[in-house]
């Protein structure tokens, strides 16, 4: 039985420790990277990018050995290190509220990171509950395919016209025709989307 429960997290302004200096906390970093964190990386060694991370002041790096002081007052805290000891004196010293993952323990874990892909507001994550980091990645890869860059622009489309149905529209059930059509493949591949759009709202309008 899965008993994970998905949910994507607003970071902007949380503190985020990462501990480990290696490829794998480097990757950890990478994703943190545009959430808004504040990302502290403990490690007595760094990855040369994540030193020019922390020389650009995008992360902190305390060049230093893990204390319990470290993840005091973290929101997320990644144990990263390549060590398994170390890893599970991490999750030992953070609190019940917060929230830990294990690079080498996904059993041990909080939470998993799933493999993401960003289509400017379409997010899609997948994840096998830390059974296969593989195959999640080539299910990404497939989804990449599928949902290709064109999507930034469209779901700024449904974005806006969303918001001017909601305002104008005062008819729930003509608000419901609406948001479905829009939403369709027709207004994906349409090169005149907002024509289309004004069109339908004009048509709706006049239909009541």
């Amino acid at each position: 039985m899965n008993s994970n429960y998905p949910i994507m997290l607003r970071l902007e302004g949380k503190k985020v420790v990462v501990v480990g200096g290696g490829k794998v906390a480097e990757r950890k970093v990478a994703g943190l990277l545009g959430t808004g964190s504040l990302i502290t990386v403990i490690s007595p060694n760094a990855t040369d990018e994540l030193i020019k991370l922390a020389s650009s002041g995008r992360i902190e790096w305390h060049e230093k050995s893990f204390s319990k002081e470290d993840v005091e007052d973290a929101f997320l805290i990644f144990a990263a290190t390549n060590d398994n000891e170390l890893n599970q004196s991490i999750k030992m010293a953070a609190s019940d509220q917060q929230l830990v993952t294990i690079a080498d323990d996904p059993e041990g874990s909080d939470f998993h990171v799933p493999s993401h892909i960003q289509r400017g507001r379409l997010s899609i994550a997948v994840s096998t509950g830390g059974a296969s980091p593989t195959l999640a990645r080539k299910i990404r890869e497939q989804l990449e395919q599928q949902f290709d860059e064109g999507f930034d622009e469209y779901l700024e489309f449904l974005f806006s016209a969303r918001q001017r149905v909601l305002k104008e529209v005062k008819d729930a059930s003509i608000k419901r025709i609406i948001l479905s059509a829009i939403a369709s493949e027709e207004f994906l591949n349409s090169q005149y989307r907002e024509a289309d759009f004004l069109r339908l709202l004009q048509n709706t309008r006049n239909d009541v």
